[in-house]
C-alpha cells in the first residue's frame, strides 16, 4: 500500500490504539509495506501536543530506542476533543485541510472508532454534521472509509439501530466492522485448506463429521476491563462474534469465487442456517459461568450477574451438517490459552481390527488459531510389535494407538503470518471487506443470541484456572462425548 492516506483514530489513548493499532502500523511501517506520506491523528480527550502524544506511544510501545521511531513518529499527530462535542471536529477538519495542501490532492481518510460502543453514536453523528464524513470535498466521499470494532451493539435492537444509523451516513462499501479473528492467519487458511485439497471437501459432512469443537480460551481474567465488560458478557463480546465467525468458517459452503463478496455471502449464509434457540431450551443448550472472585474485581457490581464462561450446543441446517452437533465454548480464567477448531470425524472400527480395538476416538481435524498457528490432523497407527513367546495369539500382538501429523505456520514458512491488526489496518487503506462483518451477517448473529439472552440464568461459579462449570461438561457427557483438551484427548 504505497498511496498516501490519513487514518484518524477515536479513543486515541486507550489500549486498542496504544497496543494494537499503532504497533500494527509501525510494523508495517518499519516493512515498508506503507507509503511514505501517510498521516495518522489521534483523537482524544486529553490535552496533549503532538510531540507529548508520540512520547506517550513510545513509552507504552516499549519502541523509544527503535530507530525506525523517530521516523514514524513524526507522521503521528494529535487532536484533542471531546466525543460529543463539535469543536474537536472542527479542528480536526483544518489539520487534514494541511494534509491535503502539502501533498496537493484529497487524500483517502479512514475514520477508526477505537472507544467503547456507547461512544459510537457521538461520534459518528459528529462526522456527519460536520462533513468529515464526506470527504474534502469533490466526491471524495467514494475515499472515506469508517472501521468500528465488536461489539457490534447489545442487542438485535442496539445492534439495527446502529447498522441504520451507519447506513444513513455511509455506503455499505465504507462500512468496515472488525472483528480481528477474521484477519488472523489460520481462519483465513480454512478456505484454501478445505477447497484447494481435494482429500478433505469429500468428507466435510454429516456422513463423515460425528461433531465439531470450538474453543476460545484465556488464562487471564478481565483486567482493567471490569467498566466495559460487566453488564457485556461473553455471550455478547466473544460468542456473537468470534465463535459464530469460527463456526462460519467450518460450515460455509464453497464460495462461488474468491471475492469478498462471494466469501462473504457463504459466510452470511453459514450464520443464518444455524437453528434458532428458544428462551425454553437455552438451559438446556447453553451454559453460563463466572469466576471464583469476579465481583470483587475493579469496576464490577458486587452482585454481578455477568458471565466470564458460556458453552452453546448449536445445529447448523443445512444439508450437509444437519444434526451434526457444534459444540462453542469460551472463557476468561481458563487453564491455558487456547483458541482451536476440532472436527472430531466418525470412529468405525473396520471388521479387521474389532478384536484388537480401536480407540474411542479416532481421527480429529483441529485448526490451532493460537497459540502457536497451524493443522494437525490425528490418524490411526499400529503400535509397533514388541518381542514375545512365539506362543503369543497373533492379535495379541496387534494394537492400534493415534498419532498426530502437525503443520506449524512458523515452522513451516519461518513465522506467523500478518498479525490479524495488520491485515485489518492493509484491508481497510486498501478497501477490500473479505474479512470484515457485513449487515446480514451481524443481523443473524443477534437474532440467535437475542433470543439466548431472553433466557438467561444465574451463572454457575467455576474455580479460577479451570476449564469452567462442571455443567459444561455434562453439556457434552450427555451425549456421550467429551471435550478434547489436546491434540492426544
Amino acid at each position: 500500500m504505497q498511496s498516501p492516506f490519513i487514518i484518524v483514530i477515536f479513543g486515541a489513548t486507550g489500549d486498542l490504539a496504544q497496543h494494537k493499532l499503532f504497533p500494527a502500523l509501525f510494523s508495517l511501517y518499519k516493512q515498508g509495506s506503507l507509503s511514505n506520506d501517510l498521516y495518522v491523528v489521534g483523537f482524544a480527550r486529553r490535552e496533549l501536543t503532538d510531540k507529548a502524544y508520540q512520547e506517550f506511544l513510545a513509552q507504552e510501545m516499549d519502541v523509544s530506542s527503535d530507530p525506525q521511531w523517530e521516523s514514524f513518529a513524526s507522521r503521528i499527530f494529535y487532536q484533542q476533543g471531546l466525543f460529543d462535542e463539535p469543536r474537536g471536529y472542527t479542528e480536526l477538519i483544518e489539520k487534514l485541510h494541511t494534509f491535503d495542501k502539502q501533498l496537493g490532492a484529497c487524500l483517502p481518510r479512514v475514520f477508526y472508532l477505537a472507544t467503547p460502543p456507547d461512544n459510537y453514536p457521538a461520534i459518528l453523528q459528529n462526522l456527519t454534521e460536520t462533513k468529515l464524513s464526506e470527504g474534502c470535498g469533490s466526491g471524495s466521499e467514494q475515499w472515506t472509509r469508517v472501521a468500528i470494532e465488536k461489539p457490534f451493539g447489545k442487542d438485535l435492537e442496539t445492534a439495527e439501530n446502529l447498522d441504520k444509523t451507519l447506513s444513513e451516513m455511509f455506503e455499505e462499501k465504507q462500512i468496515f466492522r472488525v472483528d480481528h479473528y477474521l484477519g488472523k492467519e489460520t481462519v483465513q487458511n480454512m478456505i484454501a485448506f478445505r477447497f484447494a485439497n481435494s482429500i478433505f471437501e469429500p468428507v466435510w459432512n454429516k456422513e463423515h463429521v460425528d461433531h465439531v469443537q470450538i474453543t476460545w480460551a484465556e488464562s487471564s481474567g478481565i483486567g482493567k476491563r471490569g467498566q466495559f465488560f460487566d453488564g457485556v458478557g461473553m455471550l455478547r463480546d466473544v460468542a456473537q462474534n468470534h465463535l459464530l465467525q469460527l463456526l462460519a468458517t467450518v460450515a460455509m459452503e464453497q464460495p462461488k469465487s474468491f471475492s469478498k463478496e462471494a466469501v462473504r455471502d457463504a459466510r452470511a449464509d453459514a450464520i443464518r442456517a444455524i437453528r434458532p434457540i428458544n428462551s425454553e431450551e437455552v438451559s438446556q443448550l447453553v451454559i453460563r459461568g463466572q469466576y471464583e472472585g469476579y465481583t470483587k474485581e475493579k469496576d464490577v457490581a458486587q452482585d454481578s450477574q455477568t458471565e466470564t464462561y458460556v458453552a452453546m450446543k448449536l445445529f447448523v441446517d443445512t444439508p450437509r451438517f444437519a444434526d451434526v452437533p457444534f459444540y462453542l465454548r469460551a472463557g476468561k480464567k481458563m487453564d491455558k490459552d487456547l483458541v482451536d477448531i476440532k472436527i472430531v470425524f466418525k470412529q468405525t472400527c473396520h471388521v479387521l481390527f474389532k478384536e484388537a480395538g480401536c480407540p474411542e476416538i479416532g481421527n480429529v481435524l483441529t485448526i490451532r488459531i493460537q497459540p502457536d498457528e497451524g493443522i494437525s490432523l490425528r490418524v490411526i497407527a499400529k503400535e509397533p510389535s514388541t518381542a514375545k513367546a512365539s506362543s503369543t495369539p497373533p492379535s495379541a500382538k496387534f494394537s492400534l494407538a493415534t498419532v498426530n501429523m502437525n503443520f506449524s505456520y512458523h515452522h513451516t514458512f519461518g513465522s506467523h503470518g500478518v498479525d490479524a491488526y495488520e491485515k485489518i489496518l492493509l484491508d481497510c487503506i486498501n478497501g477490500d471487506q473479505m474479512l470484515f462483518n457485513r449487515s446480514d451477517e451481524l443481523e443473524s448473529s443477534w437474532q440467535l443470541i437475542s433470543s439466548i439472552l431472553k433466557g438467561e440464568s444465574a451463572p454457575r461459579v467455576y474455580p479460577q484456572g479451570s476449564w469452567g462449570p462442571d455443567a459444561a461438561v455434562d453439556l457434552l457427557a450427555k451425549d456421550g462425548r467429551s471435550w478434547l483438551l489436546l491434540d492426544t484427548d
